[in-house]
């Protein structure tokens, strides 16, 4: 292991220390801002610094293996040089495992997230395919645990939806599906053609992590509240009541509205989670154009222009375009089976951020 590396792992450890005993102290207890911080931070370095203290016990217990291998005794320097075998591809192991937990960590990765899903190009086949892909994500979120809240949704007379946005709530929920934002594009041929034709069509995506009050500050007098009668299925409040509501924030003139809660004052609040969403998100994307971030995966840019993944119907093939991965298992992705594609989008990842390191 490299020293720099070393020493890093030696202050994780001491940090550790420090952040047990003063989670001890009453005053801290008492501070619940500070105490959510040092408790997240501790949460990032627990890992590291377990990996850290298996790592060292392993150079001990090697220590002991290389003194064995020159027993004089045959069988216990067999013995030795066996558990030497041993535990240098272990170390090697652990070694790669604290390369990986040392990595800059997303702040957003433990977040809910809020998607929006909008057919594209294409017409009544995008909005179809908009329908295919929020049920993906929907069988994907069964799997892993995580509750789905539809905000607000735009059904298509063909099927599907024009637009549809809605919440995931779970355990690192960004960090599974923020590379899911862009233009997907899907090649089949649609129901309504007759001649049995491939046409292609897209619907975007954009994943942004929840934001909460103090992430992003936004000034009500900068705000436009619109309230208008809720369409669609609903009760019998619908159509009777302005319940629906739609906010516009006029200097970005960023839109979102909501109509799914029967009550203009809970509508309201989604509404806002929304537009803080998509302000936070919007300031992220900012942020990495500063930065200039060369890598090819963009966290929370949501580039609806860029075309991320292609899914081909006829050869069952999912490709995502950005990583030159390809899969022919489109039958089951679609169905939520989407732990392949994810797992070589963050493997992708985590790459460019060791190489980055390096």
């Amino acid at each position: 292991m490299e020293d720099s590396m070393y020493q890093r792992l030696v202050v994780a450890e001491k940090r550790l220390a420090e952040i047990d005993a003063e989670l001890a102290t009453e005053d801290c207890v008492k501070d619940i801002k500070h105490f959510k911080e040092i408790s997240k931070e501790r949460a990032n370095l627990d890992p590291q610094v377990e990996a850290f203290t298996r790592y060292k016990k392993m150079l001990e217990d090697l220590e002991g293996a290389k003194e064995m291998a020159y027993d004089s005794d045959p069988e216990l320097a067999e013995m030795g040089k066996e558990e030497i075998k041993t535990l240098e591809a272990s170390i090697e192991a652990v070694e790669a495992e604290l390369k990986e937990l040392l990595l800059p960590k997303d702040p957003n990765d433990d977040k809910n997230i809020i998607v929006e899903i909008r057919g594209a190009v294409g017409g009544d086949e995008a909005n179809i395919f908009a329908g295919d892909l929020f049920r993906m994500y929907t069988r994907y979120a069964e799997t892993q645990g995580w509750k789905i809240q539809i905000l607000d949704e735009t059904p298509s007379e063909a099927g599907g939806f024009s637009t549809i946005s809605f919440k995931v709530s779970g355990k690192k929920v960004f960090s599974k599906l923020k590379f899911e934002s862009g233009a997907h594009r899907v090649q089949r041929v649609p129901a309504t053609e007759a001649s049995g034709r491939i046409h292609t069509s897209t619907a975007t995506v954009l994943v942004m992590p929840e934001a909460e009050e103090i992430d992003i500050e936004i000034n009500p007098n900068d705000l436009q509240v619109d309230t208008y009668h809720s369409q669609g299925a609903g009760g019998q409040n619908v159509n009777k009541t302005e319940s629906a509501v739609r906010i516009t924030h006029i200097p970005t003139g960023t839109v979102v509205a909501c109509q799914t809660e029967k009550s203009q004052i809970q509508n309201r609040e989604i509404a806002m989670q929304m537009l803080r969403a998509k302000m936070y998100a919007n300031k992220l994307a900012e942020q990495q154009e500063a930065i200039g971030n060369e890598r090819k995966l963009k966290v929370g840019t949501g580039e609806r222009s860029e075309k991320i993944r292609t899914y081909n119907y006829p050869q069952n093939r999912v490709t995502d375009h950005r990583i030159g991965f390809t899969v022919q298992k489109l039958d089951r992705i679609i169905e939520g089976d989407l732990d392949e594609v994810l797992d070589a989008l963050i493997h992708y990842d985590q790459s460019m951020k060791m190489a980055g390191e390096q």
